[in-house]
């Protein structure tokens, strides 16, 4: 009996510390986020490493389990880089980075981020082409990254999100011309206005990126 209540012991430690083990991993990624990341306004200031649990943390929000689910750091004063540490997010659902200042190419481990269903990077300095990766984002609803510096073609390895409802890429430097097939055919042309867009492509033809 002692054996058994032991193990029982035991196992409601492991189970009562796996989730903060998780959490560790996550708040690695968050803080390695911080590192490359600019903050005038300490925005970031309770982001403690010190701390085993990244929820406690302002403008990041978790389930119950203490899975980063969220990450609220809209309009904040903010300026930087991104880095393939955000792939690591994998319960996120909200990646919300809209009006700073971050620059540099969009990582294309954000593809790993399989339970995203909103980005919103608009009005930043994000530069380089669309990853091809969000094509493993099956679960977005909302991708906004118009008003950046994004360049090259819309990869048409977009068109097979079905469950994509808002897409706009608005105010950037892209080329080429406009996927129609799965969620693009009801998209509205304000989404792709001010780039170097040819106008959506025929049905039946192979695409062609003029200009790209």
């Amino acid at each position: 009996m002692a054996h058994l209540y032991l193990l029982s012991i035991f196992l409601s430690l492991l189970l009562s510390i796996s989730p903060s083990l998780s959490s560790n991993s996550e708040g690695n990624a968050l803080h390695a986020l911080r590192s490359r990341l600019s903050d005038p306004t300490n925005a970031l200031q309770s982001w403690d490493p010190a701390l085993v649990n990244p929820c406690t943390w302002f403008h990041v929000v978790c389930d119950s389990n203490n899975h980063v689910t969220r990450l609220d750091l809209g309009n904040s004063n903010i300026s930087g880089t991104l880095g393939p540490e955000l792939g690591q997010l994998k319960h996120l659902k909200y990646l919300e980075l809209y009006r700073n200042d971050i620059g540099g190419k969009i990582p294309k481990e954000l593809g790993n981020l399989k339970n995203l269903v909103s980005m919103d990077m608009y009005g930043n300095r994000f530069e380089g082409e669309i990853p091809k990766s969000f094509a493993k984002l099956k679960s977005l609803i909302f991708l906004r990254l118009n008003n950046n510096k994004l360049s090259g073609s819309i990869p048409r390895e977009l068109t097979t999100l079905k469950e994509l409802k808002v897409f706009d890429v608005s105010n950037n430097d892209l080329c080429g011309t406009i996927p129609v097939d799965g969620p693009f055919a009801s998209f509205p042309m304000e989404s792709f206005v001010n780039n170097r867009l040819n106008g959506p492509e025929l049905k039946g033809l192979v695409p062609y990126d003029f200009g790209c």
